[in-house]
């Protein structure tokens, strides 16, 4: 059987609920700020469901020995935020992830061409085979930032099968994109929204994330 991307749309409703502080147009910075904060706790959450390395052993409680199951710390986690737009849900991943590495990765999108143009790459040469890597992007468009993004992963050792993309809004063309070339890759997201408009942007979306968390 060909294996296909699998995207999840978590029917969680603090999910919706910021989902839908951070769609309306009326929501100022500083709460926009607040709702892709708690909407990259929330998706990190789900992204983190059977990702996140775990090793078998036992504690000691004040009654007795009993078993327990720890985050395995010799296996590396990463995560990559998508400059400047992937910070806003840097701040909720990070909260769930402390002792995550952080590597940024700045993609600016061409306006004219809608090609992505790379401004800044703090990646390692090469990582770990084992790394868990979580990519935090508010919004997967076009699909030009992600898939210059994984491009970047996979060619320094990153299995995209390990990898994890935690988004706010997705549209088809991305999904489509990433399927084509990384099948097996789980994609998170708090909705798809069907259209592009001519500018490139998801509609009805949020408008320019980076713009409005922000506020310039």
């Amino acid at each position: 059987m060909t294996q296909q991307l699998l995207v999840y749309v978590p029917p969680h409703p603090l999910i919706k609920h910021w989902l839908a502080v951070a769609r309306d147009v009326a929501t100022p910075s500083v709460l926009f700020r607040s709702a892709i904060t708690e909407l990259g706790r929330w998706l990190t959450y789900e992204a983190a469901r059977d990702w996140l390395p775990t090793l078998e052993t036992k504690v000691q409680s004040p009654l007795d020995i009993c078993p327990a199951t720890l985050i395995n710390p010799e296996i590396p986690v990463a995560v990559v935020p998508i400059l400047r737009a992937g910070l806003g849900l840097l701040e909720g991943a990070q909260t769930l992830l402390p002792l995550a590495s952080i590597y940024h990765l700045g993609l600016v999108r061409n306006e004219e061409t809608l090609e992505p143009v790379c401004y800044l790459n703090k990646l390692p040469e090469k990582f770990d085979p084992q790394t868990r890597v979580l990519i935090t992007d508010p919004m997967l468009a076009t699909g030009g930032s992600i898939m210059a993004a994984m491009a970047e992963l996979v060619k320094r050792g990153v299995d995209p099968a390990l990898t994890r993309i935690v988004c706010v809004v997705a549209a088809p063309p991305a999904l489509q994109k990433l399927n084509a070339a990384y099948p097996g890759l789980i994609v998170y997201t708090a909705t798809i929204d069907a259209t592009l408009n001519s500018n490139g942007y998801i509609v009805p979306g949020l408008g320019d994330a980076g713009d409005r968390i922000f506020g310039t």
